[in-house]
């Protein structure tokens, strides 16, 4: 991931996009289980906002704790990667999470 701000604008991009799928079928489809996409949105807009919460994350070591500044570049930038990639892994879980709510809310298909 880039930077920062990069990440945050997918994330609320990701969330935007499936909170309008969410609420745009939710008034199309007939016999769908309102409640449960109520709960979907809920958790969107929950996800959204932990995961944003979580992008502030900082370094928390100064170059002086270091023995070279490429030391403490290279210590940053892998700090940075391993947060940012639980970051996403987690977010991807919660997505899921959120897509298996929809599915259960759409009307099961009669024989």
């Amino acid at each position: 991931m880039a930077n920062k701000r990069q990440l945050k604008k997918q994330i609320r991009y990701i969330c935007g996009d499936i909170a309008a799928e969410c609420a745009l079928v939710k008034y199309l489809v007939e016999d769908i289980n309102r409640d449960a996409m109520n709960e979907a949105l809920i958790q969107i807009a929950d996800l959204q906002q932990e995961t944003l919460s979580r992008v502030n994350v900082t370094f928390d070591k100064l170059p002086k704790d270091f023995e070279s500044l490429k030391a403490y570049n290279k210590a940053k930038t892998e700090f940075t990667n391993k947060a940012f990639a639980s970051i996403n892994a987690e977010f991807n879980k919660g997505i899921q999470e959120i897509f298996k709510k929809m599915d259960s809310a759409l009307p099961q298909e009669k024989d």
